[in-house]
């Protein structure tokens, strides 16, 4: 592979610092193959830094791996939580701290895989994560506001409080942009004051397998989408609608699940949405992008 030269260099030095391995990337970028073949080499275990993975019941929409796909490797931070319960970047972050030190005690390094750049984040650099009470009559306004008028309509209020935040953030990732308002409102501070990034904490080797050029990488998500078209994605809203879930829920107003509930409610034909989540998915690619060009200082 492209990193072999990369990783033993990084196993080779010695260093007082912990190590520990990120896997990062827009999607459709190889990020889960390279984890596999890594964990492998090194006997040890990967932890999910997937903000949609966390859900269960939700496994063609977030490209979760499938079990026969895990070759016997060790995953966590998959599967831990239902689509209607909250999840804080806190409380990823105490539950992964522990994980990870568990495998530094037996002398295993971490690997990280995923692309939700706050999750990584929380866990490799050394910064302050805003201790900032939920203000539950804001939400539940806010979120009847994204009900009535859509994401966008509460995405732009953010943009207005903290333009530099909104940029890291996909108007249709409702649950973190309405907790950017919340902060702001409550302590007037851009939620980016409480990220200050002072240094990595450890040993850290960055290893992004997205080499192609923009065309192939949408050509390889367009090819995706059509692979879980094919994997049953349609009957997979249909059963979380058939459990307890509305269709209001913020979590199925994201990329992918909108699309297909608007064709359910035969609002739009399944070609149109098919192309409809191929673009928006090429246009979340740009974001992940963006953010990652950080790592690659």
């Amino acid at each position: 592979m492209f990193y072999k030269e990369k990783l033993e260099n990084f196993l080779k030095e010695k260093k007082e610092e912990k190590k520990v391995i990120v896997i990062y990337g827009p999607t459709a970028c190889w990020k889960t193959a390279s984890s596999i073949d890594i964990a492998k080499k090194l006997d040890t275990e990967i932890i999910s830094t997937d903000s949609r993975q966390i859900f269960r019941y939700m496994d063609i929409w977030t490209a979760k791996i499938k079990e026969e796909e895990k070759e016997w490797i060790p995953h966590h931070m998959i599967d831990i939580i239902n689509p209607d319960e909250s999840y804080s970047v806190a409380e990823f972050f105490n539950e992964s701290i522990n994980i990870m030190q568990e495998l530094w005690n037996k002398w295993k390094i971490p690997i990280l895989c995923g692309w939700t750049g706050l999750y990584i984040d929380s866990l490799i650099y050394d910064f302050s994560i805003p201790k900032v009470k939920e203000n539950k009559e804001l939400r539940e306004s806010l979120e009847q506001e994204a009900r009535n008028y859509g994401n966008e309509y509460v995405y732009d209020k953010l943009v207005k409080l903290d333009p530099d935040y909104a940029k890291t953030l996909h108007p249709n990732n409702l649950r973190y942009v309405i907790r950017a308002i919340e902060v702001k409102t409550m302590t007037w501070l851009a939620k980016s004051e409480f990220v200050k990034e002072k240094a990595l904490k450890y040993d850290t080797l960055f290893i992004n397998p997205y080499f192609w050029d923009r065309k192939t990488l949408y050509e390889r998500i367009d090819k995706r989408v059509f692979m879980m078209i094919d994997e049953w994605l349609v009957e997979e809203v249909k059963k979380l609608l058939k459990m307890w879930y509305k269709d209001t829920d913020f979590w199925l107003k994201t990329i992918w699940y909108k699309e297909i509930i608007s064709y359910l409610k035969n609002e739009i034909t399944l070609d149109e949405t098919i192309s409809q989540i191929q673009q928006n998915s090429r246009n979340y690619a740009k974001r992940q992008i963006t953010w990652f060009k950080r790592y690659e200082k």
